[in-house]
């Protein structure tokens, strides 16, 4: 990211997995604003401090603030988990304004692990971690089973996708571990047959640079005397 290096990387892929809503979204808010892309992945898994019985009752309280006469004009209350991370990076933005609004559309939020990022580095952000910010023993609910109480429909779904993915990934992974095997052996079995044969032809490579650079010494003043 941008922030303390000063060198901003074409896109930045972040794991919200237990991470902070409120601190997550105020560090990619600061980062959407001095010009980083930011691609926030896995948003059902973001933690919010407060159990979850409190933080739904806080959500029905929200669901009540609308316009009388036309509830459409707003507020729009989003239950999607990736939304409300929007919504939430989006009032930490001047997002009405022209840099605002091309700092929030840098920004992209999704459920789960689509491609193609399932297979890009994925960071996260240690100042946002729950582990590391949240007080032990301290209560919390996860973004997706809040949703899933108010309205989104889609939790199950995104728990069996997942599911899916990281099978994928470990027998991907497994198949990596024997490849690496395999090649450490053929590597053992090419030095042991190979060794002394390949110092030999280091030794004569060194040895025919050392001529050619004594050739080169003597070459130069002729050329140039001419």
């Amino acid at each position: 990211m941008v922030s303390g290096s000063g060198i901003c990387a074409k896109r930045v892929v972040v794991d919200a997995r237990h991470h902070m809503l409120g601190r997550l979204s105020s560090i990619i808010a600061k980062e959407l604003l001095n010009g980083q892309k930011v691609v926030v992945v896995r948003c059902e898994e973001i933690c919010i401090s407060g159990g979850l019985v409190r933080q739904k009752m806080k959500y029905m309280r929200f669901l009540r603030k609308r316009m009388n006469t036309k509830p459409s004009h707003g507020p729009i209350h989003f239950r999607a988990p990736a939304k409300i991370l929007w919504r939430t990076i989006r009032g930490m933005i001047p997002h009405k304004t022209k840099r605002g609004a091309a700092a929030l559309a840098r920004l992209k939020a999704y459920e789960g692990v689509p491609p193609p990022y399932d297979k890009m580095k994925r960071m996260v952000i240690p100042d946002a971690l729950k582990v590391l910010r949240l007080q032990a023993g301290h209560k919390y609910c996860l973004l997706g089973r809040l949703s899933s109480e108010v309205g989104w429909n889609h939790y199950d779904t995104i728990k069996e996708l997942e599911r899916k993915r990281k099978e994928r990934a470990q027998a991907v992974y497994e198949k990596k571990k024997q490849l690496n095997k395999l090649r450490v052996k053929a590597e053992k079995v090419a030095d042991e047959k190979l060794g002394p044969q390949l110092q030999r032809a280091i030794l004569l490579s060194i040895h025919d640079d050392d001529d050619d650079d004594v050739g080169h010494h003597f070459s130069y003043p002729f050329i140039f005397g001419f």
